[in-house]
């Protein structure tokens, strides 16, 4: 059944920050939910499923009382995401607040309001998922908070140097060069979170460092707040190296994909040893993403779901397609 609402009071301003340039806001609302949008000023008529209508008709009227200035694509794709998951009755553990550069920065699915806390109560947090759950974005933010109020003296950001599929032969440069493509999206958060000349005074100054992991080994690490990124492809040695690196006043968030692991045939992860190793330990802490917790383009979880039963099919009718194949 079609839901019918008219905007109140109407202004044509607001109602063109609403929709954006050729109405490409009310367009990804239509996509991500499925529904039909007409619109006629200020009356609007959503037809489809009757669940996502009355949804898509409550996130046009939240937007349209901030609609004082243009709505951005991304703030649109941002509330498709976080609608109707962050209900009273789904949040059990509290909003932590962040000390950043962003201040619309807060967990927008239970599972990254949850993940948050555990960082902020715990001095070793796993989180465990596939791209775009905000696992490492939210890592570098409890990063930088920590540093804002002095609880760390540094933040130590560490991958694992392994080629995602490709062969990238000798890098030029210093260590440094040679790390930076590896790191590049936590520079990227950072700088998204605290600003690249603020980000460039504290690599200057040392409040900062980046290094690959091969070169923990044999450091103990006192007042830091450690991230290592990229944590599946750790090799189970590597990850116990790693994990007695920790020393006191110390935080460490390892975060992982263990669908996406690029380490060589035979070789076993570090990610996914420790998850059975340390599951019991008490005062580490694991979050489990889904691909509901995804916050990008509203695209990437139905990316990941197809994927997920694609998989899913393919391991339920082994070698399907191809009688020849190897069975090991």
């Amino acid at each position: 059944m079609p839901v019918e609402i008219t905007l109140q009071p109407e202004d044509n301003i607001r109602l063109a920050n609403l929709c954006g340039a050729l109405d490409e806001n009310l367009k990804q609302i239509e996509d991500a939910l499925d529904v039909g949008i007409a619109r006629r000023g200020a009356n609007f008529r959503f037809s489809g499923e009757q669940g996502n209508t009355r949804l898509a008709a409550q996130l046009v009227e939240n937007y349209y009382e901030r609609a004082g200035k243009p709505i951005s694509l991304e703030e649109i794709q941002l509330g498709l995401v976080e609608l109707d998951r962050l209900a009273p009755d789904q949040v059990t553990t509290p909003m932590p607040s962040l000390m950043t550069r962003r201040q619309d920065l807060h967990g927008r699915t239970p599972r990254q309001v949850s993940y948050l806390q555990q960082i902020q109560d715990f001095d070793i947090t796993f989180g465990i998922g596939p791209a775009g759950t905000g696992k490492t974005y939210l890592a570098v933010a409890s990063a930088i908070d920590a540093m804002t109020r002095d609880r760390v003296k540094r933040i130590v950001l560490i991958r694992p140097a392994v080629e995602a599929g490709e062969r990238l032969g000798f890098l030029p440069g210093d260590l440094a060069q040679k790390v930076d493509p590896y790191l590049r999206p936590l520079y990227d958060a950072l700088y998204d979170l605290a600003g690249y000349d603020s980000v460039n005074k504290m690599f200057e100054r040392g409040a900062i460092e980046v290094a690959p992991l091969a070169y923990m080994r044999g450091r103990t690490l006192n007042q830091s707040f450690i991230i290592l990124d990229e944590a599946q492809n750790t090799t189970p040695e590597q990850m116990k190296m790693f994990l007695t690196r920790i020393g006191f006043g110390t935080k460490a968030v390892i975060t992982g994909d263990v669908t996406q692991i690029d380490l060589g045939r035979g070789q076993k992860s570090g990610l996914v040893e420790a998850q059975k190793v340390l599951n019991d330990v008490r005062g580490i802490a694991f979050t489990q993403f889904l691909s509901e917790d995804v916050v990008r383009h509203p695209l990437v979880q139905k990316i990941i779901n197809a994927y997920e039963r694609y998989d899913s099919d393919r391991h339920a009718q082994p070698n399907a397609g191809n009688p020849g194949a190897d069975k090991d």
